[in-house]
C-alpha cells in the first residue's frame, strides 16, 4: 500500500530532522480505548526514544487532532491512522483535518492490511486459547467495525486472506455495522460449512462498543483487541518510516490505492 503527502507547506526534507508521529484514533466513549491507546504510544515511545510521538483523536476524546495538530506550529509530523483498513475517516476527514493546519504533515498508510497485523491477530487469538495444530473443524470469524467504503472492505478481506494462510483454516471477515455479513451471520456460514469449533478475531484497536457487540455473538474463544501487542508498536513505526521515505511532495486529499 502507498502513502502520499496530505499537506505541505515546506517538505520535512527541506527543514531537516524526522518527521514526528502523530497517531491518529478514533476515539470512543469507552474510557478502556484512551488508556488502551496511551499505552500503545508508551510502547512506541520506548522502542525509538528520540522520535517524538504525539496523539490525535478524529472525535469523542481528547486531544483532538486540530489541536494536536495546531501544538506542532509548523513543524513536520506524519500522521499514522489508528484504523485498520481504508475508509471515510483515512480518505477524508484526516487530510482535510491536516489540510487545516500549519504543520508540514504528511499522511501514512492504515495499519492494515500487513503481516505484522496478522502477526497481533494471531498472538491473541494463541492467547485465547487457539489450537497449535487447528483441525477441519476449525474456522475464524475475523470481527471488524465495518464501513460502506469498498476499498475499507477490501482491506478487511485481504487482512481474513493472510491470517487464514497463517491459521490454515478459513477465515471469513464480518462486521459490527455499515457492512455484511455480520458476525453471527459468518458463523452460521461457517457452521453450515461443518465448522464446529469457530472462533472470533477481534481486529479492533482497542476494546469499546463494537469489540463487546462482536464478542458477545462469538460461540467459542474469543480473541482479545489489538491493544499494546508488540507488533502494533512495530507496525505504527513501520507506517511512519514508510511515509517518510516514500512519500511524495505533492498535495492530495486521498490515500492512494495499494
Amino acid at each position: 500500500m502507498t502513502v502520499t503527502a496530505v499537506t505541505s507547506n515546506r517538505t520535512a526534507a527541506a527543514t531537516g530532522g524526522t518527521p514526528a508521529l502523530v497517531v491518529v484514533a478514533h476515539g470512543s466513549r469507552d474510557p478502556r480505548a484512551l488508556s488502551t491507546v496511551r499505552a500503545l504510544l508508551d510502547r512506541v515511545r520506548a522502542l525509538r526514544p528520540a522520535l517524538p510521538v504525539h496523539l490525535g483523536h478524529v472525535e469523542l476524546n481528547e486531544p483532538l487532532l486540530p489541536d494536536t495538530l495546531a501544538a506542532l506550529g509548523d513543524g513536520a509530523a506524519v500522521l499514522v491512522p489508528l484504523l485498520l483498513g481504508r475508509g471515510h475517516h483515512v480518505k477524508r476527514d484526516i487530510p482535510e483535518t491536516a489540510a487545516l493546519s500549519p504543520a508540514r504533515t504528511r499522511m501514512a498508510a492504515p495499519l492494515g492490511p500487513h503481516p505484522l497485523l496478522v502477526d497481533a491477530l494471531h498472538a491473541r487469538l494463541t492467547e485465547a486459547g487457539w489450537p497449535t495444530r487447528p483441525g477441519p473443524e476449525h474456522a475464524v470469524v475475523l470481527a471488524s467495525a465495518g464501513s460502506r467504503d469498498p476499498e475499507s472492505r477490501a482491506d478487511t478481506a485481504r487482512t481474513a486472506a493472510l491470517l487464514a494462510a497463517r491459521l490454515g483454516v478459513p477465515v471469513v471477515p464480518a462486521y459490527a455495522s455499515a457492512a455484511t455479513p455480520t458476525v453471527p451471520e459468518a458463523v452460521r456460514t461457517l457452521t453450515a460449512r461443518g465448522h464446529r469449533r469457530v472462533a472470533l478475531a477481534s481486529c479492533f484497536t482497542a476494546p469499546g462498543r463494537f469489540a463487546t457487540q462482536c464478542a458477545a455473538a462469538a460461540p467459542w474463544i474469543t480473541s482479545a483487541p489489538l491493544g499494546t501487542h508488540p507488533s502494533m508498536a512495530r507496525l505504527l513505526l513501520h507506517r511512519h518510516d514508510e511515509a517518510v521515505k516514500t512519500g511524495s511532495d505533492v498535495e492530495s486529499r486521498a490515500m492512494a490505492t495499494p
